[in-house]
C-alpha cells in the first residue's frame, strides 16, 4: 500500500500538480490520507468502446490503485437506458437492450486493459454494472425509497437541469430528470455494498455526484460519510474539442482508430497542449516531466515533449510492440525507410500513412508480363506529365519504387506489390503516388 510514515501518500496533491482537480468536497483529502478509500467512477455505454476523453477517468482509477485506494469502475447498463443530460442540449436517443448489452461488454473489455479485475489484493479493482441492482427495483419502490429523500427544488437547482430548461430545445423529459436520482442511488448502493466513500468524474458530473453524496447521507443513519471530486474537462489551447481528429473521435480500440493514427494524434499536439497533456495522460513523475518541459523550451523544434507523450500514451493504451510499429510507420513518410519496412505494414495502416496521396488503379493482369517504369510513371498513372519527364527524372536518380531507387530499365511485376495490392511511387523526398492493384 502507498504509505509514507504510516500515512497514505497524498493522492490529491499528486492530482493537483497534474491539473486533474476541478471541484473537491471538503474533507475528501483528509479521508484519502487517513485510510484506503473505496472510490468509484461511472462510464456510460453510449458506444461499444471508449475514446480518449475517457482516458482521464481511467487514469484517475489507476492513480487511486497506485496510491493504495480501492477503485470501482461502474458501467452504466441501467443509466445508459436513460441518458445523462449533463452537458447535453437535447434528449438522447434511447438505446435498445441488445445494443446496450453489446456496448457494456465492449466497455468492460476496454477497462480490463487498464485494471486487473481478477486481482486478489486488498485494493484490487472492482467492475460493476448498475443494471444488476436496478433491474429488479420497481418504480413504486424507487419513488418511495429514493424519490422522497430529494426535493424537486434540490434537483431543479442543478446546472445540468437549469441549462436544459433555460435553453432553446424542447426542455427535459421526466426520464432524463430522474437520471441524477438513479446515479445518486448507485453511490448509495456502492456505499452499502462496498463501503464506497468517494465518487469521481468529469466537472460536468458535479451535480449528479453531489446528489449521490446527499442520498448516502439521507438514506443512512446519522453520521454516514460520502465525498466528491471532479476533474476538468480536457480542452485544446485553441478552444477546439479535445479527442477529435479530422476523421472523428480518437478511440482506444485499434480497430476503430489505428495505432498509427493514435500515435500521430499525440505526436501532433501543440507545444502548449503537450505541456498540459504530459501531466494528465502519463504517469511520469514531476521531476521527469519538468526536465522534459525544460528540454523542450531549449529546442522546441526537436519536439521531445510530443515524442515522449506519444510514446507513453501509446504504450499505456496499446503496447510497446504497437508503439514500435507506429514509429516504423511514421518513419516511412519522414525517415529512411526500406522496401522491407513498407511490406511489414498492414493494408489499413499503409492507406493511413499515405492518406491524401494521389492514387491510380491498375489491373493486376497488366503486371503479369511486367510494365516498364516509364509507362507506369506517365501513361498508366499520370504521376508525371510525359514520357520525357519520366525519363529525365529516372536519369536524375530521383524515382523510387517502394522506397528503392530505380532506373529506366526497371520493370514492375506482381512481386513488387505491398500486401498484394499496393505500389508506392516516389519522386524526390516528398512527392508520393500510390498505385492500387485490382
Amino acid at each position: 500500500m502507498s504509505k509514507l510514515n504510516g500515512q497514505m501518500k497524498n493522492i490529491i496533491a499528486e492530482l493537483q500538480w497534474r491539473g486533474l482537480v476541478h471541484d473537491i468536497m471538503p474533507g475528501t483529502e483528509e479521508q484519502l490520507l487517513k485510510e484506503m478509500t473505496t472510490t468509484y467512477i461511472g462510464f456510460d455505454p453510449t458506444s461499444d468502446s471508449l475514446h480518449i476523453g475517457s482516458l482521464v477517468p481511467i487514469i484517475l482509477l489507476v492513480h487511486l490503485k497506485n496510491f493504495g485506494h480501492k477503485p470501482i469502475a461502474l458501467v452504466g447498463g441501467a443509466t445508459g437506458m436513460i441518458g445523462d443530460p449533463s452537458g447535453k442540449s437535447d434528449e438522447r436517443n434511447l438505446l435498445d437492450e441488445a445494443t446496450l448489452n453489446h456496448n457494456v461488454a465492449g466497455i468492460k473489455r476496454v477497462l480490463s486493459h487498464f485494471l486487473d479485475f481478477n486481482a486478489a489484493n486488498a485494493n484490487a479493482p472492482i467492475l460493476v454494472n448498475n443494471y444488476d441492482w436496478m433491474k429488479t427495483f420497481t418504480f413504486i419502490d424507487f419513488a418511495r425509497e429514493v424519490g422522497q429523500r430529494i426535493t424537486v427544488n434540490y434537483m431543479m437547482a442543478k446546472d445540468s437541469v437549469k441549462k436544459r430548461l433555460a435553453g432553446d430545445g424542447e426542455g427535459m423529459s421526466f426520464t432524463e430528470f430522474t437520471y441524477q436520482l438513479i446515479q445518486g442511488y448507485d453511490f448509495y448502493h456502492l456505499h452499502k455494498e462496498y463501503h464506497c466513500l468517494l465518487q469521481m468524474g468529469g466537472s460536468d458530473q458535479w451535480g449528479n455526484i453531489t446528489t449521490g453524496t446527499e442520498l448516502v447521507r439521507r438514506m443512512n443513519p446519522e453520521g454516514a460519510k460520502a465525498f466528491a471530486m471532479t476533474c476538468p474537462l480536457i480542452t485544446k489551447a485553441d478552444g477546439s474539442k479535445f479527442g477529435k481528429s479530422e476523421g472523428g473521435n480518437i478511440w482506444l480500440d485499434a480497430d476503430k482508430t489505428s495505432v498509427y493514427k493514435f500515435y500521430q494524434f499525440w505526436l501532433n499536439t501543440t507545444d502548449v497542449d503537450a505541456e498540459k497533456y504530459i501531466k494528465i495522460f502519463t504517469f511520469l513523475d514531476k521531476e521527469t516531466i519538468d526536465g522534459l518541459i525544460a528540454a523542450h523550451h531549449e529546442a522546441p523544434h526537436l519536439r521531445v515533449l510530443q515524442r515522449k507523450l506519444a510514446e507513453e500514451v501509446t504504450v499505456l493504451v496499446h503496447s510497446k510492440n504497437d508503439l514500435e510499429k507506429a514509429i516504423q510507420a511514421s518513419a516511412i513518410l519522414f525517415g529512411n525507410a526500406t522496401s522491407d519496412d513498407l511490406k511489414q505494414l498492414d493494408a489499413a495502416t499503409f492507406l493511413e500513412v499515405f492518406e491524401g496521396v494521389p492514387q491510380a488503379e491498375i489491373a493486376k493482369a497488366d503486371l503479369e508480363n511486367g510494365l516498364d517504369i516509364v509507362s507506369v510513371l506517365n501513361e498508366k498513372t499520370g504521376f508525371l506529365k510525359s514520357n520525357g519527364e519520366a525519363r529525365r527524372a529516372l536519369a536524375e536518380n530521383s524515382i523510387a519504387v517502394n522506397k528503392e531507387k530505380v532506373t529506366e530499365e526497371f520493370v514492375l511485376t506482381p512481386k513488387d506489390l505491398i500486401n498484394d495490392q499496393f505500389v508506392l511511387l516516389q519522386r524526390g523526398k516528398k512527392n508520393y503516388f500510390v498505385l492500387r492493384i485490382f
